[in-house]
């Protein structure tokens, strides 16, 4: 040991210099591949196998110990100049701060990756406070790298920033208004991942499939994604179809305008006929009793039937909707049913059918509805009705050749 200290003496300063730097690059090397190579792959059992986000973390903060080799051993080669030695050092240590801080970021995405294994953490994501805690370590973490490459005291920085508040709020606003917007909606429920939403003025509708600090993705039908800024959920409105697929019915609201020229009186020819329908033959049975005991007590004295309550053939119609759907193993029982009439205008009479369907699947509720409204238009011409609808070139020259 003794001849190794005489040999080192007696190097020219130039190599005692070169020996030094050589001896602390093996040394960093050397801790580096036991950390990295020994220590973490005999740990890698114990670690999260389903998971890659634990082994970067471990790796990050593995990248420390050889870094403060460096620091801590540089001021042992001999020969530096000591301006050379404080930069070095700084800059070692700075990277620590770095490294602790990527160490810290892949620990909060593993945190974050974990909470997302929960069955219920679609109904609550937690990734936007994760990014506010990545923004803040990362601020902290340059704020420390500055104080360590200019030598000074970080208190110093901080007491600086209160001059700069009004400068970080303009920077940062976004950030702080998506943070608050965030946890509106996660305290209040407002928005889960698979939520089907529509949102006209972003030209967003569609199911949400990452909510995120800044920015909520939404992937339309059409499977464009469209990136909603987190604060206008909050300042505007949208429709969340959630209440929809859990309840599990849609509503169907449609109506049929019927020429109101065709509305009329029911014969009592008709109305025996009507009976053949089956949805029908209660209705009728309840109606003709109730009309005829209020015929008998209020029109005794008179024969003009004019003054006589009647079927309508609108009515009947109306009547014959509400059993149909009632009988229609596809409409719900559970939720509202109503055939009603709107204001008749220049279009016709509405005729509304309001109704759920027992799914909640796109496909199947359109087909549905379709197989519904073909059916009543296809039954009209039964109770002496028909569709209104603006007359076409057709007509016109049908008119025109009927007038020649």
């Amino acid at each position: 040991m003794e001849q190794i200290s005489n040999y080192i003496s007696e190097l020219a300063p130039w190599g005692q210099t070169l020996l030094g730097l050589t001896a602390l690059s093996l040394a960093a090397i050397a801790v580096n591949f036991l950390i990295k190579q020994v220590i973490l792959r005999a740990a890698a059992p114990f670690l999260d196998t389903r998971s890659l986000t634990a082994d970067h973390a471990a790796a990050r903060f593995a990248n420390v110990a050889p870094l403060l080799v460096i620091s801590r051993g540089i001021a042992a080669v001999p020969n530096l100049p000591p301006d050379l030695v404080t930069v070095v050092m700084n800059v070692a240590e700075a990277t620590i701060a770095l490294s602790v801080a990527l160490g810290l970021s892949q620990a909060l995405s593993y945190v974050d990756e974990v909470y997302r294994r929960r069955p219920d953490a679609h109904a609550r994501p937690i990734k936007g406070y994760i990014q506010v805690l990545k923004i803040a370590v990362f601020s902290a973490a340059v704020i420390l790298m500055i104080s360590i490459l200019i030598d000074q005291s970080p208190i110093l920085l901080l007491s600086g920033l209160g001059a700069m508040a009004a400068v970080l709020l303009l920077v940062f606003k976004d950030t702080i208004l998506s943070l608050v917007a965030s946890v509106q909606l996660t305290s209040n429920d407002m928005l889960r991942v698979g939520d089907w939403i529509e949102m006209p003025g972003m030209h967003a509708d569609g199911d949400v499939i990452d909510i995120a600090l800044h920015t909520v993705k939404i992937q339309n039908f059409d499977k464009t994604i469209t990136a909603i800024p987190t604060h206008r959920l909050i300042s505007e409105s949208f429709r969340n179809w959630r209440g929809m697929s859990e309840s599990g019915g849609r509503r169907i609201k449609r109506s049929i305008s019927i020429d109101q020229n065709m509305i009329r009186f029911l014969t009592e020819d008709e109305v025996k006929g009507f009976s053949r329908f089956r949805v029908l033959r209660e209705y009728l049975a309840q109606k003709e009793q109730e009309l005829a005991e209020w015929n008998e007590g209020k029109l005794a004295k008179e024969s003009d039937p004019v003054n006589a309550r009647r079927l309508t053939n609108i009515g009947t119609l109306r009547a014959y909707i509400i059993g149909y759907l009632k009988s229609h193993p596809m409409i719900s029982e559970d939720f509202t049913l109503l055939v009603r009439q709107l204001a008749p205008g220049p279009e016709g009479l509405p005729i509304e059918i309001y109704c759920f369907t027992s799914t909640t699947n796109w496909g199947e509720y359109e087909s549905i509805m379709a197989d519904i409204f073909d059916h009543l238009l296809a039954i009209l011409p039964e109770f002496g009705l028909k569709v209104f609808q603006e007359p076409s070139g057709t007509d016109f020259r049908y008119i025109r050749s009927s007038v020649n």
